[in-house]
């Protein structure tokens, strides 16, 4: 079942009469229970393609459509807050939270049906991804790399939303790391029917996603 839809995105700057195209004319959908990959080296405008996705941005022509809507409709503000989880490379975790704490936070704005007992489920979701209450309690900026990366994993799933984008999620971790971060991933998509869309310049992440794409100079195409 499509949730996720690109339909001819434009994005660039204006240098003077010229545009320097980022994306241009990019189209691409995106299934429930799937894991995909986006690869691409710096600068491919992969990046940019997840910021629109996600609706950090907006493009200067084209949409982005959520089960059949215009995310515009929806709002973008409103769409990230309900249906879309967002990781980073950077993990953007509160370093004056605990990790639980963290995951608690976008609880508290979504408008998604969440249990009452919050910090139950937050606790659960940290267990879930590896990380059990005695890190669950801890500041993030005392635990490791991929400590902090599985916390960022937990608060996006905090929402229930069935959206999962991620930039660069493993380009800060070992390659033993790098592994199980992806083992969550494909258990997110194949055992919970969530779509996982990651963002990389791994081959190897790339190899073992069930769709690949590869984007070069703003062009996407699949990844063979």
């Amino acid at each position: 079942m499509m949730i996720l839809e690109a339909k001819d995105l434009n994005y660039y700057y204006q240098d003077g009469e010229q545009r320097r195209y980022i994306l241009k004319d990019t189209s691409v959908s995106f299934e429930k229970g799937k894991f995909y990959t986006i690869l691409g080296q710096s600068g491919s405008g992969k990046t940019t393609l997840l910021s629109l996705l996600s609706a950090l941005d907006s493009p200067q022509s084209g949409t982005v459509s959520f089960n059949e809507e215009d995310i515009k409709k929806i709002g973008y503000e409103k769409y990230r807050r309900n249906n879309v989880g967002i990781i980073f490379q950077s993990y953007n975790l509160i370093p004056t939270f605990t990790a639980v704490e963290n995951v608690l936070v976008p609880m508290s704005i979504t408008e998604n049906e969440i249990p009452e007992d919050t910090k139950t489920v937050a606790y659960n979701l940290l267990d879930f991804i590896g990380i059990g209450k005695s890190k669950a309690d801890r500041f993030v900026n005392k635990l490791s790399g991929g400590e902090q990366q599985r916390v960022a994993i937990a608060r996006a799933l905090a929402t229930n939303v069935e959206l999962i984008l991620a930039d660069e999620p493993t380009g800060n971790l070992d390659e033993e790391m790098e592994q199980e971060i992806i083992d969550i991933f494909k258990k997110l998509a194949h055992e919970h029917e969530k779509c996982v869309i990651v963002v990389t310049h791994s081959n190897e992440i790339a190899l073992q996603s069930d769709q690949a794409f590869h984007l070069r100079k703003g062009v996407l195409s699949s990844y063979e």
